[in-house]
């Protein structure tokens, strides 16, 4: 369960749960959610909600001026992610730290690249519209016509290895460490270690608990952490909560990282080959399971 104390931001200027008032769309849609826990992508979905909840009641001061949370007005479309992808028997989960403003934030899907998202993985549904939009850094959903590199790096490595997300997804799922997109005034992403200290510790708190339930609702035996702040943050939260899972981490595909612009592929697929998890993604492989 979590335990939240707040009141270290009880001062700070811009709520992550703005505008209770009006109720968004997405917003109803969660309350309408009722789980079968028996099923890991409703235990899933489960842990996310909770998460949701208390993340509203968290406030940050500058740099921060713009939040968004695609768990919110992007729903409909992850719901649709993980009610089509989370299941039972994955035994690896991919950790992304948090959404790109051309990713998730558009789509609900972590490193969710609009071409990736409709043309391979198949997602549907309704987008709609943070309550405190950037005038730069517009929600057009799945009609975003800007790619976002990590994201397209990302799902096309697994592509191309895998032909078909069936393959991908019987022993793999892929999350995001914490599901909220900060941008400064001018709308420059700002990512979770940008963050003032105890706004970010206070932050990270609750994603850690989160991650936690949902290692646990899965049944996962290894968490990949997609950058070394993803992997150093999970290997952290899950040795605390006493959670036996073994933590490792390949390179992020961003194109701020010279490596990767060199060929990330080729560092990821040897790094997948030697945790044992490349010839789970092979197409004979999955043939013959």
């Amino acid at each position: 369960m979590f335990n939240e104390n707040s009141s270290a931001n009880e001062a700070s200027e811009v709520a992550c749960g703005d505008g209770e008032e009006d109720v968004p769309v997405c917003e109803s849609k969660e309350r309408g959610f009722k789980p079968a826990h028996e099923t890991p992508s409703a235990r899933f979905l489960q842990a996310e909600l909770e998460l949701n909840a208390h993340l509203r009641g968290l406030r940050f001061s500058d740099p921060v001026r713009y939040i968004y949370n695609p768990l919110e007005y992007a729903w409909d479309t992850h719901r649709c992610y993980v009610e089509k992808y989370c299941q039972a028997g994955q035994k690896i989960l991919f950790l992304g730290m948090n959404p790109g403003p051309f990713g998730m934030a558009q789509t609900g899907v972590p490193f969710g690249e609009v071409k990736s998202v409709v043309d391979w993985l198949k997602i549907t549904g309704e987008v709609s519209r943070p309550q405190n939009e950037h005038p730069k850094r517009r929600i057009t959903g799945l009609a975003c016509t800007q790619s976002e590199v990590s994201g397209a790096r990302f799902w096309g490595f697994f592509r191309k290895l895998c032909g078909d997300p069936a393959v991908f997804f019987q022993h793999c799922f892929v999350h995001n460490l914490c599901p909220l997109i900060f941008m400064s005034d001018s709308g420059k992403n700002l990512t979770p270690p940008e963050l003032p200290a105890a706004e970010r510790e206070a932050l990270l708190r609750l994603c850690d608990i989160a991650l936690c339930q949902v290692v646990e609702a899965l049944n996962v035996s290894m968490v990949i952490g997609v950058g070394k702040v993803a992997e150093q943050r999970a290997r952290r939260a899950l040795s605390a909560a006493g959670v036996n899972v073994r933590v490792e981490g390949i390179m992020h595909p961003s194109p701020r990282n010279p490596l990767a612009n060199k060929g990330w592929e080729d560092v990821a697929k040897a790094k997948l080959q030697e945790l044992g998890v490349l010839s789970l993604l092979s197409k004979t492989c999955a043939s013959q399971s």
